[in-house]
C-alpha cells in the first residue's frame, strides 16, 4: 500500500528502559542495528500496527510496554534507486513513518526475538538513547534524528540539552 507520492506508511518503535535506554536490535544474518519499524497494513491505525510489529520482532505484548509518545507526523525518507526491485522503481520512493517512544514495564525476559515464524533480529541490546548516526544506516539517518529529537522530550523533561552534537545539527569532527 503506497499513498500517492510513492511512500509506504510504516512505524517505528522506541522501546525505553527503566534506565533509559533503548532496545537495539540486529538485523537477521547481517551486520547492520536498527529499531524495530515495519509496515501499516490496509485498515490498521498506526497504534494497531505498531502493536503488531512489536510481538513480531520482539515479542512484546501490550501488557509489557507503555506508550509515552508518538510523533505529530509522518517522517519520511527515500529508499536509494540501487535497492528497489525494478518493477516498483516508478511508483515507490520510500516510507513515512509514525514513530513509538514506549516504556518497557515487563521484563528483559519478556522480549523474545522468535516470537512469529519469520525473526527480523537475531540479537539485541540496550544502548545509549542517542544512538550514534553513523551506526544508521545513511538513508534513514535524517528520520532517526528527527524522531528521537522529538521523542525525547518524554524521557529528558527538565533535564537540559542532552542530546550531541549530531543531533543538535552541529558539526562533528
Amino acid at each position: 500500500m503506497l499513498d500517492r507520492d510513492g511512500y509506504r506508511p510504516n512505524v517505528g518503535i522506541v522501546i525505553a528502559n527503566p534506565h533509559n535506554e533503548v532496545f537495539w536490535g540486529k538485523r537477521i544474518r547481517e551486520h547492520s542495528w536498527q529499531f524495530p519499524q515495519g509496515g501499516i497494513k490496509q485498515g490498521e491505525s498506526p497504534e494497531q500496527a505498531m502493536h503488531r510489529e512489536l510481538y513480531e520482532e520482539v515479542g512484546l505484548r501490550p501488557k509489557h510496554v507503555h506508550v509515552l509518545a508518538r510523533t505529530r507526523d509522518w517522517l519520511r525518507y527515500d529508499v536509494p534507486k540501487n535497492w528497489i526491485k525494478r518493477e516498483w522503481r516508478s511508483t515507490y520512493r520510500g516510507q513515512k513513518q509514525i514513530w513509538f517512544l514506549l516504556r518497557l514495564v515487563g521484563r528483559d525476559s519478556d522480549i523474545s526475538l522468535r516470537a512469529s515464524g519469520h525473526p527480523e533480529f537475531d540479537a539485541w541490546r540496550w544502548t545509549d538513547f542517542w544512538v550514534p548516526l553513523d551506526s544508521v544506516i545513511e538513508f534513514k539517518r535524517g528520520v532517526y534524528k528527527a524522531a528521537l529529537n522529538e521523542l525525547s522530550g518524554s524521557l529528558f523533561e527538565g533535564a537540559g540539552d542532552r542530546r550531541p552534537p549530531a543531533y543538535r545539527g552541529e558539526v562533528v569532527r
